[in-house]
């Protein structure tokens, strides 16, 4: 009994451990609410979007701007996304950088696949957030960077951040 309540908890333990960096389905569903729908303007993942409204990223930091957090529906062009599960993308924003767009309470996930250059609708909260060393250099080995570019992260930052509760692929 001893030895299976140590092999259960040392399971446990790596499970966790090893987290976003292990291959998942392309999608998870967080009820039956949420769904992966092929429609004529794309795919979509978790809550219903509608890209009839949609601002184009550009214009997201200036509507952020002296705010802590607003709810939006954003269209951008994926510049790169998780490659160990699909739990996040980096969409171009207007100055050449890039925001991290994460999946609310982890309820859906998108293609484990190269989709740099694709578009995107997403809705959700845009935010500031400062990040952690620890979380960048979890996002920097998800994308597949080399060691020597994961440690070289060594402050965390400022930028801005959002959660999308679903999304468009197109």
């Amino acid at each position: 009994m001893r030895i299976m309540k140590k092999t259960l908890l040392a399971l446990f333990l790596a499970f966790v451990a090893f987290g976003c960096s292990q291959k998942a389905p392309v999608t998870v569903l967080s009820s039956e609410a949420d769904a992966t729908i092929a429609t004529s303007s794309g795919t979509s993942y978790g809550a219903a979007v509608s890209d009839t409204d949609a601002m184009p990223a550009n214009q997201l930091v200036s509507a952020l701007a002296g705010k802590d957090s607003i709810q939006a529906t954003v269209a951008a062009e994926i510049a790169e996304s998780c490659q160990s599960k699909g739990c996040w993308m980096d969409v171009k924003l207007s100055d050449h950088s890039t925001m991290k767009v994460t999946f609310r309470d982890y309820s859906f996930f998108i293609p484990v696949e190269d989709l740099k250059g694709r578009q995107v609708v997403f809705t959700g909260t845009a935010l500031h957030q400062q990040v952690s060393v620890e979380d960048q250099r979890h996002y920097a080995a998800d994308a597949g960077k080399s060691a020597a570019e994961i440690a070289s992260i060594t402050v965390p930052k400022n930028e801005i951040r959002f959660i999308a509760d679903g999304v468009i692929l197109k």
